[in-house]
């Protein structure tokens, strides 16, 4: 086991992330292999492909599994059974959801799978629904409500309470089954929809957050983000309340599938679908009443990860777990970061975000190994490029205006002080100055003393009435050069504070 790590390092795999486990998802619609590295309570996604064989395209009509379907599918796996062989992967899932569930012969199709070494699992439509909502347990460890995954052959509604899931359900009600309910208007679809809906009656005006989990919901959020020149791009975490998800979903449901397709981002099979998707929405939102509608990239594939870890694993930070395994593979260990953090911490402005403690302090550790990360890369590119980091890249458990934040800190830590115009439509005023504020303090901190593991223990930097007071032991006094005069300076007028340096004959940060 030591030897195949060893090789997997030399080897470089993937850019430095070395390949864990893969799942494949055998899902109505498209046959998926998904191949994930990274830390394990914030997962990566290496390689990522899929077939749309659209297994579950005659279920409704004949009750089986279509042979072209099925040998399109088969094609998919004979591919994805050769690149695992020669990935060496050991951990494979293999999953196979409502299509083959409800086939007359999903049983033959799955011995076929079997044939090529696999040992796919198929799931119950409980049991479906909850490894659904355990994803959105691992992207959103705080979530309330109600999650409802929207896949080929099925719609998955179940409940999310104290970090465990109620009660659940699993309604035919999936992108291939939806126009069996399509009427003439919008209104009579919905009415269709209604009594199909009316089974899961422990849902009724739940209130509190729908988590939306699903390609097809996900392209929905892609379009909003479009029309309204959203800052960010992924539509993990995208966020609306009630009146606006109605909004939206009426206009998905109106939609010409013609000029969705034209959009960029959304699939011709998505294209196709979205408008069905609208009015199911539409439905799901007058029944639910929930206060707001989360969009969530987190689902079944990462449920499995999610519900295999230990209990201390799952309690990790999914923002530093990513964070700092994204750092460490850009030469930042994250022992330096903390370091840094914790050097930093008593030259920091009042907090602009209340009660919320914890949470600021996590943003700043994990801005500071972006910051440190961006370190690595050459000059006239690494602002630009953090920046994109921290507002583009997938990120676990982190809000648009802690994504704001980090990209100031990153500006901060680059002394470019005139932020990008678009961080202002996503943290207020406060809480980017504050992040500007976090970006100096590590500037004049690595700048101070490089890497040097003595800087922690023979100085320190605080806030002492008016000033900002830098003490130095005496036998470092030299290591206070002119660029970290400027840097105190900066950081101090900043902060509304006078600077100083003074230097001690014996100093002791232990």
């Amino acid at each position: 086991m030591v030897a195949r790590a060893r090789t997997a390092d030399r080897q470089g795999s993937f850019s430095g992330n070395r390949v864990e486990r893969a799942i494949i998802d055998i899902g109505s619609n498209t046959v998926r292999l998904v191949v994930y590295g990274g830390a394990p309570r914030a997962p990566v996604v290496l390689f990522n492909e899929k077939v749309a064989a659209r297994l579950g395209r005659e279920i409704a009509e004949t009750g089986r599994l279509a042979d072209e379907a099925i040998e399109l599918a088969m094609r998919g796996l004979r591919r994805y059974a050769l690149l695992l062989a020669d990935l060496k992967i050991d951990k494979v899932d293999v999953v196979a959801t409502a299509a083959t569930r409800d086939a007359a012969n999903g049983e033959e199709f799955l011995d076929q799978v079997r044939a090529l070494g696999f040992a796919p699992k198929l799931l119950s439509g409980r049991e479906e629904a909850r490894i659904s909502a355990m994803g959105v347990l691992g992207a959103f460890p705080a979530a309330e409500g109600i999650v409802a995954d929207l896949g080929g052959g099925s719609l998955e509604l179940i409940e999310l309470s104290e970090g465990t899931t109620g009660k659940g359900i699993t309604l035919p009600l999936g992108t291939l089954r939806l126009p069996e309910y399509s009427g003439d208007s919008f209104a009579e679809t919905k009415a269709n929809l209604r009594p199909v809906l009316a089974r899961a009656d422990w849902a009724d005006d739940a209130s509190g957050t729908l988590y939306l989990v699903g390609g097809t919901w996900r392209a929905m959020a892609v379009y909003a983000m479009l029309e309204r020149n959203h800052v960010l791009t992924d539509p993990h975490g995208f966020t609306l309340d009630y009146g606006e998800a109605k909004v939206l979903a009426k206009a998905i449901a109106s939609a010409d599938p013609e000029v969705l397709r034209a959009i960029p981002r959304i699939s011709s099979m998505r294209a196709a679908s979205l408008p069905d998707a609208g009015a199911l929405l539409s439905a799901v939102l007058k029944k639910l009443r929930p206060d707001q509608v989360v969009f969530s990239s987190w689902g079944l594939r990462e449920g499995l990860l999610f519900d295999d870890l230990e209990t201390y694993a799952r309690a990790q930070d999914p923002l530093l777990a990513g964070v700092g395994e994204f750092a460490s593979l850009r030469g930042t260990p994250p022992l330096l970061a903390a370091r840094i953090a914790g050097w930093t911490a008593r030259a920091l402005p009042a907090s602009t975000l209340g009660e919320r403690e914890t949470g600021r302090e996590r943003i700043r550790e994990a801005a500071t190994l972006l910051c440190l990360a961006a370190m690595q890369i050459e000059p006239n590119l690494r602002v630009d490029l953090a920046v994109d980091w921290s507002l583009h890249k997938r990120w676990i458990d982190l809000d648009p205006a802690g994504r704001a934040m980090m990209a100031a800190t990153v500006c901060g830590n680059g002394n470019q002080l005139d932020l990008p115009a678009a961080l202002y439509d996503l943290a207020s005023k406060e809480q980017l100055e504050e992040a500007i504020c976090w970006g100096l303090a590590i500037r004049l901190c690595r700048r101070l003393g490089g890497r040097s593991t003595k800087l922690y223990q023979l100085s320190k930097l605080q806030i002492e009435g008016d000033q900002l007071v830098l003490s130095i032991d005496a036998s470092h006094s030299d290591l206070f050069g002119l660029p970290n005069e400027k840097d105190l300076a900066l950081l101090a007028s900043r902060l509304g504070l006078e600077p100083k340096v003074e230097i001690l004959d014996s100093l002791s940060t232990k």
